[in-house]
């Protein structure tokens, strides 16, 4: 099973393993997505951040949804725009690479947000037990796995930030046993 998720997402990617090479050439514009393999996952790192929506993007959202929506009326766009609540916290990885360069990149997966709201729910509410939950899924479980970080640019840091990749997903698979030669 694991051989065949395996060979589906990367037979047409190549993986890569040094994360220097991979910003020199995503700053050269020559891809902004990429699977990337750390050769060790050191920490997960977590940091509060604001609660609450600035209202400025709320307006800017409001404002796109309206544009996007040529066809509809005004009522039928707010019955469809809502805004979800804002996650309280930031989820990042510290990993070393190939070559042993350390790296520290925010985690944009929408699994991690969903893993935090429900692991909220279920520890009835209290934050750092549900943050203590989604470190122990992203480190301890994750870390027993062969794991790959899909990595992505965004348009505000792409093409010349020190790095401008953040981790758009996690794929972990179980390890493989090596076959004896013997």
């Amino acid at each position: 099973m694991g051989g065949e998720r395996k060979r589906i997402v990367f037979d047409q990617n190549p993986i890569h393993t040094d994360l220097t090479g991979l910003i020199e050439q995503a700053q050269r514009n020559e891809f902004s997505l990429a699977t990337f393999k750390p050769e060790k996952i050191i920490e997960v790192v977590v940091a509060e951040t604001e609660r609450e929506w600035s209202k400025e993007k709320l307006i800017l959202l409001k404002a796109k949804a309206k544009q996007l929506s040529f066809f509809q009326t005004e009522e039928e766009v707010r019955r469809e725009f809502s805004v979800v609540d804002k996650l309280p916290y930031k989820f990042f990885y510290r990993f070393r690479d190939k070559k042993g360069r350390e790296a520290k990149l925010i985690i944009e997966d929408w699994e991690i947000g969903m893993l935090y709201w429900n692991c909220l729910k279920n520890s009835g509410g209290d934050e750092q037990k549900a943050v203590s939950k989604v470190k122990e899924k992203y480190f301890d479980v994750f870390s027993k796995r062969d794991i790959y970080l899909f990595l992505g640019t965004t348009k505000q840091f792409h093409g010349w930030a020190k790095n401008p990749f953040v981790i758009i997903g996690v794929f972990y698979l179980p390890h493989e046993p090596q076959l004896s030669l013997f």
